[in-house]
């Protein structure tokens, strides 16, 4: 059909639509409305295909085509290997369930027209079935190519994708079973009909040095490589401040000034400066000004935009600016001069903000400290750091002072502060997994967290009372019915939460309390969390249930999250009297994509450091299967139970391991119990197990349970060895990370 005819044809059938007199029918009554012949009614279908595909008609669940009606929406679906999926849909809370035999073909990544079928009822979430596809989201694939006779398959890498990718000879382009493979869609299939591509990259041996990682990054998009018109931006930006850069600018060059990261932190991007008067401490919170670069519209912050936020996985960092700007001018390094925005606290001795002021100006950092030797002096009195450093140890200790009131101030009001360990995967020159140690939250991580969150919630504040377009960062109130879930759960462990009407974050924080030091403390804590919503950014100010706090923001890194670079340009209109209705308009309509785009980006940073870190977990248990190991449940199933180790790794005990008996889940007392013996094993509960398989394919552990028997001494001493290798290779300390990353 010729493109001018379709489009006529499809105005034809809007228009018809959009009468009032018209009511949905099925393709044989339109075919007959339209005097179709049977001839013909594949050329009906196709107009009405592509009309759907486009979002602009429905399909009821019954078969009959109409306008789109209130509720028609659109969504995001994302697959499940299983066949069914979901659909993201904005202004939902909960994504909508799609049938498998109701998701018409659509692909993980899809956007899509779905009609809402049945609306959530308690548990149960929503459910649609899809109408149209809207727009493709994902053009090429990441997967494992497998050779068959004259064609090969690729096995999708992202689980959510429920079929292989069939390859013919031709479109091989010198793959061999084994290759990770980048394969572009030729064909989307359709159901009985597996998706179609062409390889158009070989990334290398699955096996070989380096390529899981770099399957994943080729597999969410993410690069290190910017356009070219970002490349010719970049030429334009200065490597020093100038006088001209710095005037009209608050000059704080003279105060004490120092920045505290981690020893290999390169994009310093907050710097600190506190002294005392009066009762009253002076804190200053100076962020890089990386909006003085990076200008609205500029190919730099399109890019940027993309991006949304910078990739932390186990080996790399994907920054989400250039290294010239994030290592560069925009880094507050020590000794030289740099653009920033301050935001100047004064507290009092309650920890009680009693007055700010926020604007442009010029720093100059003093010292470029690290976490380590800052907790060495303010915790340890460590004396040869504290000699080296002795002009500044008097602020390092008025700093811990006044972190410490500041903490307890978030305390009072019911800020929630989830403790679980965070593991620092160690590699070596292959890229193989050799250590797992922990991150450690210590008292200098903790006090730069205080006087960031100080200062986020400090511009929220201002900003919101101003009544301008601002981003915030929401954190919503968990919904009541999964908080009564929780409360029968913890009930098991002599635990307990109110819940009346609405739970309140102090609730949360004493129950963390008086869990702490428990053996089940590590998984109470994460049921807790996953009973929560997520955090996520929004033009409406909500407030974040996580730390108590009416208002919140993201201020504090602008070089690696694109929602704080956003709300500095705003701040700096605002300053500058720029902020005119026509700005204010503009806001208005950008503001709520701007929001989408960085929440998704994140979730997509977070996704890919848990999949890259999973991996690397399993490849470092595959050379210690055999091996046996103390760890805690944390998970059930009707098909088994999760183990998770000291060292952070979580794997699966199936229930046909356990034992010589029939397990069977009791789901209200979150027990698996046996029949014959009466052997009972329950959320938290310390167990023994042995490492017995790693698939490296789907990244699982499988363990069996270890049954401790009595040993004779002869037996025990032959043993020893063996048993404190395993325990030496279980053994890593607990680190800490907080409910937000600053």
């Amino acid at each position: 059909m010729e493109a001018d005819q379709m489009r006529q044809r499809k105005e034809m059938i809007l228009s018809l639509f959009k009468d009032k007199q018209y009511r949905p029918m099925k393709l044989k009554e339109l075919a007959m409305l339209l005097e179709v012949s049977r001839e013909k009614r594949g050329e009906l279908l196709e107009v009405l295909d592509a009309l759907l595909a486009e979002g602009k008609i429905s399909l009821s669940a019954r078969g009959k085509y109409g306008p789109l009606s209130q509720e028609t929406v659109t969504g995001v679906f994302t697959g499940n290997q299983k066949g069914f999926g979901f659909v993201r849909v904005e202004g939902r809370e909960q994504d909508v369930f799609v049938p498998e035999e109701f998701t018409k073909g659509a692909f993980h990544g899809d956007t899509v027209s779905l009609v809402i079928t049945q609306e959530e009822n308690g548990d149960k979430k929503a459910e649609g079935h899809i109408v149209g596809i809207v727009s493709r989201g994902l053009t090429e694939l990441v997967g494992t190519f497998e050779q068959v006779r004259q064609f090969g398959f690729v096995i999708p890498d992202n689980k959510h994708i429920a079929r292989d990718v069939f390859v013919d000879q031709k479109s091989m382009h010198g793959a061999v079973t084994g290759h990770k493979v980048v394969v572009e869609l030729t064909s989307y299939g359709q159901p009985g009909k597996n998706p179609e591509g062409e390889i158009v990259e070989i990334l290398g041996h699955m096996d070989d040095p380096g390529v899981d990682i770099l399957s994943v990054v080729k597999a969410y998009g993410f690069t290190n490589e910017y356009p070219d018109a970002v490349k010719e931006q970049l030429k334009t930006i200065p490597t020093e401040v100038s006088s001209k850069d710095m005037a009209g600018r608050m000059d704080l060059r003279h105060l004490q000034t120092v920045t505290i990261d981690g020893e290999d932190a390169k994009d310093l991007d907050d710097a600190i400066t506190l002294s005392k008067d009066g009762g009253i401490y002076h804190l200053g919170v100076h962020i890089a000004d990386v909006s003085h670069y990076v200008k609205e519209g500029s190919p730099l912050d399109k890019e940027a935009l993309r991006r949304g936020t910078s990739v932390y996985l186990v080996d790399r960092v994907i920054p989400m600016l250039p290294h010239q700007l994030s290592n560069g001018i925009c880094s507050l390094n020590e000794g030289v001069d740099r653009l920033a925005f301050s935001c100047l606290m004064d507290i009092d001795e309650s920890g009680v903000l009693v007055g700010h002021r926020i604007g442009e100006s010029v720093i100059r950092v003093d010292r470029r400290m690290s976490y380590t030797v800052v907790n060495k002096i303010i915790e340890k009195n460590d004396e040869a750091e504290s000699e080296k450093y002795r002009e500044l140890v008097p602020v390092f200790l008025l700093m811990k002072e006044l972190s410490e009131k500041l903490r307890e101030r978030r305390r009072q009001r019911g800020s929630i502060d989830f403790d679980f360990p965070e593991s620092k995967i160690i590699l070596d020159e292959q890229g193989v997994p050799i250590e797992i140690k922990p991150y450690e939250r210590n008292s200098a991580t903790r006090l730069i967290e205080d006087f960031m969150l100080m200062a986020n919630e400090t511009v929220a504040e201002e900003y919101f009372w101003q009544e301008v377009p601002f981003l915030y960062r929401t954190h919503d109130t968990p919904d009541r019915e999964k908080m009564v879930k929780l409360v029968a759960l913890i009930n098991n462990f002599g635990y307990h939460i109110r819940v009346n009407g609405e739970v309140h974050p102090k609730e949360v924080q004493k129950l963390l309390s008086r869990i702490e030091g428990s053996p089940e403390e590590a998984m109470i804590s994460r049921l807790t969390l996953r009973s929560m919503k997520r955090a996520r950014y929004s033009t409406d100010c909500t407030g974040h249930f996580g730390l108590a706090a009416r208002y919140y923001t993201h201020f504090t890194s602008p070089i690696r999250r694109y929602p704080d670079l956003q709300i500095h340009r705003i701040m700096k209109e605002i300053l500058h009297g720029q902020l005119n209705d026509r700005r204010i308009g503009h806001y208005d309509r950008i503001l709520p994509e701007v929001a989408e785009q960085t929440s998704f980006t994140e979730r997509q940073a977070d996704e890919a450091e848990r999949e890259t870190d999973k991996m690397k977990k399993c490849q470092y248990m595959e050379s210690r299967i055999g091996r046996c190991f103390d760890g805690v449940v944390s998970g059930m199933s009707d098909y088994g139970m999760y183990v998770e180790l000291e060292n952070t790794v979580e794997g699966f005990v199936h229930i046909s391991n356990l034992e010589d008996d029939f397990y069977d889940y009791d789901k209200e007392a979150m027990e698996m119990v046996g029949y014959r013996t009466g052997n009972r094993y329950r959320l938290g509960q310390r167990v023994r197990v042995k490492v017995i398989e790693v698939d490296r394919w789907m990244n699982t552990v499988e363990f069996v349970i270890v049954k401790e028997r009595r040993r004779t001494r002869k037996k025990h001493e032959a043993g020893q060895s063996e048993a404190n290798a395993d325990r030496e290779g279980a053994r890593m300390a607990d680190a800490n990370i907080p409910g937000e990353r600053i």
